[in-house]
Formats: structure tokens, sequence, C-alpha cells
């Protein structure tokens, strides 16, 4: 990664624009000194549509980001809409870089000092909170959001992502040498969680969640009892056939995870909470701890985002939230754990990997390039789509790199 320290200040190009166009831009300039003023770490250099070029930050050693903003109307967006405008004005073409990555890096990575300055505007999230209570998690609205997301097809997802079907954060060797196939990676993974629980033959597992049923069908060739719940009927249709000619298979069920019944050895839920909500928390580890056998042990894979930004964070609406997870939250951790422990669960051996989540997504985007290169994405699939979810995945890398956002695993004992 570049981390290099530039010389900062504002500087003019060979073509000196006109009067009006330096009077308007200078309303601008203004936005961007409290940009500049919020970045201590990492550095963007920028190429305005003044004529100017201009460093921001470059005061320590960080990620180094260049952007080029073709309008300044992409500045408007992000100020009234905050990361969705900012998608906005990149998929309107009002600005581009050449490492998106790097640029929300510095961004993320700075998110405390930046405050409110590349934060929606009031009334935008005011607006934003109406969009989270129409998408919250009730059993209806749980089905709906995870359809919009997950039924986007069987045939769209097993393009890019590995044979194992799995679309969560991998765990590589270290050190990373980028060598690794992500299969491998995906099965360690697993193997982690799964030593968690401490199975013994034939143990009874609940899977909350079980995407297409990798963690399931491993579980059953190693003899468990599994039932694993989802609400995509995509997802169950596929892990059916994919167990189907195992001796035992998993049972899966199209069940909410507030319907549960029945009493297991050992739970494993992966990236499932972020689709509960904070409104549904309690219920969720309810649930657990109602299921769990005395002794038993519980496995969770969760995305957690910094307590220092998750007040702000959880009471509007942001990109991902709007244009691919409906109804998702990532986790406080601290709330979150107090509430597993007022329930008598034991929070044990959490263990953090966001870079290993970075390098996955980074992954995906590869492959996911590769396919729209190869022209082989389903009929349906257009530009507009190609460019949001390439941008998902570039957003969601940056926020692993930036320790804004983290993966971790944690187990969670009934006494």
């Amino acid at each position: 990664m570049n981390t290099h320290v530039p010389v900062r200040g504002r500087y003019m190009t060979a073509d000196r624009p006109g009067l009006m166009a330096r009077a308007v831009g200078y309303g601008f300039h203004l936005m961007l000194d409290r940009i500049d003023a919020g970045l201590p770490v990492g550095t963007i250099e920028c190429h305005l549509p003044d004529g100017t070029f201009r460093v921001l930050g470059g005061r320590s050693d960080g990620p180094v980001a260049h952007l080029t903003v073709l309008r300044w109307n992409a500045f408007i967006r992000l100020a009234r809409g905050g990361s969705e405008g900012w998608y906005q004005g990149w998929n309107a073409g009002e600005w581009d870089s050449d490492d998106p990555v790097a640029l929300f890096d510095v961004l993320m990575r700075n998110r405390k000092a930046l405050g409110n300055a590349t934060r929606a505007a009031l009334l935008t999230r005011l607006w934003n909170r109406l969009g989270l209570w129409l998408h919250r998690n009730t059993r209806a609205g749980a089905r709906r959001n995870i359809l919009a997301h997950y039924d986007l097809g069987n045939d769209f997802y097993r393009l890019w992502l590995d044979d194992t079907m799995t679309y969560s954060g991998a765990m590589f060797q270290e050190p990373m040498n980028g060598e690794e196939k992500l299969e491998a990676a995906q099965r360690r993974k697993v193997q982690a969680l799964s030593k968690r629980l401490n199975l013994k033959p034939a143990s009874t597992i609940l899977e909350i969640g079980c995407g297409w049923g990798y963690l399931s069908r491993l579980c059953a060739e190693q003899g468990h009892h599994v039932t694993a719940i989802t609400l995509s009927p995509s997802q169950k249709l596929y892990a059916e056939q994919a167990s189907a000619q195992l001796p035992s298979p998993p049972i899966y069920e199209l069940c909410d995870y507030r319907d549960v019944t029945g009493s297991y050895d050992a739970i494993a839920s992966v990236e499932m909470v972020e689709a509960v909500g904070q409104a549904y928390w309690p219920t969720y580890l309810d649930t657990i701890a109602r299921c769990l056998k005395p002794g038993g042990r519980a496995a969770l894979q969760y995305i957690a985002i910094a307590d220092d930004v998750f007040e702000a964070y959880a009471s509007s609406m942001d990109f991902i939230q709007k244009h691919i997870f409906p109804g998702g939250l990532l986790l406080s951790e601290s709330r979150f754990r107090a509430l597993a422990e007022a329930r008598g669960l034991v929070w044990d051996e959490p263990a953090h990997f966001p870079a290993h989540y970075a390098e996955t997504l980074r992954r995906w985007r590869m492959r996911f390039d590769g396919v729209v290169d190869d022209g082989r994405l389903p009929i349906g699939f257009d530009e507009r789509f190609i460019r949001l979810w390439r941008y998902y995945l570039m957003y969601c890398e940056a926020g692993f790199r930036s320790g804004g956002i983290t993966v971790a695993h944690v187990t969670l004992v009934k006494a």
C-alpha cells in the first residue's frame, strides 16, 4: 500500500479557471477544508472541477487515495446524502478514482475526526429513519428483506462465489500470501467454528441462517444430526440438492429463528445476526438460550461496527442498507455482548480477523469482474446493477481494511 506523506496545499493547473468558476468553487473548497481538517491519517489527492489540485490530509503515514471530481454536484450529493449520496455521485459519473477501496479506506479510518463532515444532512437522516422503520425485521419484514438480497438467484451467486457457495468471510492461512484457494480458507473457517462447539459423536446441531448449506453439510458428513433454517427458498433448494446423497442429510426448514423449537447440543450461526436488527437482538439471543441444552455451546460469526460511530450509524440508513441489505444492521459488540451475558450466555474467546474478510471481498470482486468481462452474467443484470455490486464489494473491503468494521468468532456457553 502506498503510504507516503505528500506536500499539502492547493495548486492551480495550467488552465486557470475564470472568475465565475472560481466563485462557484469557493464554497466547495470550504467544504473540502472541513474534510481536510478531519483527516489526521492518510491522504486524498484531489483533481477538482475548477482545475485545482488539492491534497487533503497528508499529516501522517496511511493510505493514499486519488480522487477526480468531474462535477461539483458530487459534493452536494455527499452533503445531502452521506454514503448514499456519494454512491449516487459515482454512479452518475460525477467522480472517479483509480482505486475506490483506498478512498473509502481513508474516509473510514478517519470516521471519528470527520464527524458530520461526510454524514447525510439532518433532514435526510430524519427521512432515512422512516426507511429503517419500513424495513424493520418483523416476521414478514425479515422474509421480504432476505428475499430482496439472497433471491437474486443461485445462478448469480454461483458465478462468483467459490465452489462451497459460502457467502461470508473466510479464514486464510497466516501470513496471507494471496495463493491459498478461497475454498480452502472457507473450509478452515467452518472447522474453526466447529471446534468451538466441542461436539461429541452424533451431536444435535441447529444452524440459524444456513445460507447454501456448506457448514450444515460438513457437520452432517461427520455424523451429526443437523437442523438448518433459512428464509430463502432458493437457498433451501440448493442446500437440499447439494446434500441429497449424504447418508443422513441435514433437515432444512423455511423458518424464522423466532419460531424454532427443540433442544440442541450446539448452535451455529454465521453472519446471520446482521440481518436481525437491534430491536430484535434480545429475541435472537433468547432463541439461542432457549434452544441450547445446559452446557451447550453456540458458535457465532458476526460483523461489528466500531462503537464510536454505532449510534450515528444505527440512526440512519446508509448505502448498504438502502441498496444491498434492507433491514441489515452491523453489531455493536459491547451492546450485543451485554445482552448475551444478561441471558446467562458466557461470552468466550472472541477472535477478530478483519483482514481476512478484506481479502475475501477482494477475491469476490476479482471473480465478479471476471464474470462480467466474460459476459456470463444472467439476463437482467444490467450495467447499473454491475456498477452497484462492484461498488458494494469495494466499499465493504475498505471497511474491513480500515478498522471501521470487523468480523469475529465468539463462543456463547450456556451455564
